[in-house]
């Protein structure tokens, strides 16, 4: 396995190469050349192995490894930027564009998610065209399953630039001759495309992930049927959407955790904390709710770097910085407060932050307990004798001007005794749960006008976290996106599920008060990278509304 990782990385880079074969004139001969490298099952096993590993680096920041690069610090978190949940103040200057509404086509990022989708893509495509050509085959099923997961990624990739981009260009195989005249497709033409590829994954991807030759993190079918329902709802077709979210509740593979486990379940915490904690994201640990995790384990061959996922780096607050304070694991390790949580949902309970905010938790709420949202911040510093055990007060300065504390979203603590000053987090990244596939099933009944069904689809959720059950009358798309920010929030990409329920201007204009008379209905997509308009010769490509003409 060690080889096939190290191998994999390389022959993901290849992908690029390859693209250009027509436009250098150039045959490849190195033993990681496609042609070399796709003539058996072990040599997809490396390819997809490596596009496993650039599918991750949706993360990535600067490298270390890691298959591509954004060069950017939190490139996810500009994904939660400019919505309900947070407000970017005095941030890192690559997520200040995002938070203030002033990104423009040159903005890095607006580029390296275009990049890093395409890459993905190509990737994809470049499997899907060897698949086609080999017949050294281990089993006869070999090659539906390499396909299955390929056209997994590529429609996850699509749905990242649909959700960004609107129309862009579908392309579904490798282009050997150089190109400049790209089309932009219509979003529903691509959607559809996307279906097609889920659809066939839920076909013929693994069943069982139990199946003691599946490793963790690899695809399974229940995976692809997770993302098919958002794909359908994206559609509008709430039936289907309906439908597969219900193969995957159904299937008898996963439950909701309800009950304490792993490596801390013998200490003070919930059921809810217990799945944010290190090594507790993969069923090995006794998660019966992952469907699909992102590999980020620490020291470990194929895992995470410090360069990888900076989630905890944009969350967490900069209590080191207050005197008395030093940095622990315990407090979630080294954070720089880049996106902040807002007062209406988190509410201002326990701390001396201006204003009486109720937040939308209930009392009896696991996800607001202590150990999911920490308000009491107490001095650890020993040295300081005078000030060590006693409480620090989160206050309306140390909240908003100086982000030194703040009430803090647990599930991205992360720290390590022996280099408190990391960065990034190793742990393993629950992508798809059995939670938000509850979610999405009620997003499902909304859209086919069964509040009654959507508020009991929310309520298995509600039971877990020992909440009030919702009522058929309280329960709408607020409601339900209220219920997201809840369970999961910093999880989802919150800008997604905004856009997905035709609900992101008036959010933003509702509950986010430095960007309510900012956002306008362009700002619902990002601009295309101007590098893709100016490179697009041969064709004039049509830049989006709001952001300028297309040269």
């Amino acid at each position: 396995m060690k080889n096939i990782i190290k191998t994999s990385m390389l022959s993901v880079l290849m992908t690029s190469i390859v693209g250009c074969e027509g436009f250098l004139d150039e045959k490849l001969k190195g033993e990681l050349a496609p042609t070399n490298t796709f003539t058996s099952t072990y040599g997809f096993e490396v390819g997809i192995t490596g596009l496993y590993a650039l599918t991750r680096a949706e993360y990535n920041t600067w490298g270390e490894g890691g298959a591509f690069m954004h060069n950017k610090a939190c490139p996810y978190e500009a994904l939660q930027a400019a919505t309900d949940i947070a407000e970017v103040i005095n941030s890192d200057e690559s997520l200040l564009p995002f938070g203030n509404l002033t990104l423009s086509s040159s903005t890095s990022i607006v580029g390296s998610y275009w990049t890093w989708a395409y890459s993905v893509i190509s990737s994809a495509n470049l499997i899907l065209d060897h698949s086609e050509k080999n017949n050294n085959w281990d089993t006869p099923k070999d090659k539906e399953r390499f396909q299955a997961e390929a056209r997994f990624f590529r429609a996850y990739a699509y749905r990242y630039l649909v959700y960004l981009y609107g129309d862009v260009p579908y392309v579904d195989k490798i282009m050997y001759d150089f190109q400049l005249n790209f089309t932009r497709n219509p979003k529903e033409e691509v959607l559809a495309k996307a279906v097609e590829d889920l659809e066939f994954a839920t076909e013929f991807l693994p069943e069982n992930p139990d199946d003691g030759n599946l490793k963790e993190g690899k695809l399974t079918k229940w995976a692809a049927y997770h993302l098919l329902s958002e794909m359908y709802l994206m559609q509008k077709k709430y039936e289907q959407a309906e439908a597969a979210a219900l193969k995957v509740i159904n299937c008898g593979h996963y439950q909701l955790n309800k009950k304490r486990y792993g490596v801390a379940k013998e200490q003070p915490g919930d059921v809810f904390s217990d799945m944010f904690l290190e090594n507790n994201q993969n069923r090995k640990s006794g998660n019966t709710e992952s469907i699909w995790v992102l590999q980020f384990e620490f020291n470990t061959v194929g895992g995470g770097t410090n360069s990888d996922d900076w989630t905890r780096r944009a969350w967490n607050p900069m209590y080191f910085s207050v005197t008395g304070f030093t940095l622990a694991d315990s407090l979630g390790g080294r954070g720089l407060a880049q996106i902040l949580p807002m007062k209406w949902w988190i509410g201002t309970k326990g701390t001396n932050a201006d204003g009486d905010v109720a937040g939308i938790f209930d009392n009896k709420d696991i996800r607001n307990s202590e150990y999911n949202i920490k308000r009491n911040w107490y001095y650890n510093d020993v040295s300081n004798t005078s000030l060590y055990g006693k409480k620090c007060n989160i206050t309306e300065a140390t909240w908003f001007t100086n982000k030194h504390l703040f009430p803090a979203i647990t599930k991205f603590f992360y720290g390590r005794e022996e280099n408190l000053g990391l960065t990034g987090s190793y742990k393993d990244r629950m992508k798809f749960r059995l939670a938000e596939t509850y979610l999405l099933l009620a997003e499902a009944y909304l859209g086919q006008n069964k509040p009654d069904k959507a508020a009991d689809a929310v309520n298995e959720v509600r039971k877990r976290a020992g909440a009030p059950q919702v009522t058929t009358a309280e329960m709408d798309m607020d409601y339900l996106l209220d219920e997201r920010i809840r369970e999961l929030v910093g999880e989802e990409v919150r800008r997604f599920t905004l856009v997905r329920t035709g609900k992101y201007i008036d959010r933003v204009k509702k509950y986010n008060n430095k960007l309510k008379d900012t956002v306008k209905e362009h700002h619902a997509l990002w601009p295309i990278p101007q590098s893709i308009i100016d490179s697009n010769r041969d064709v004039v490509f049509p830049q989006n509304p709001g952001y300028g003409s297309a040269n």
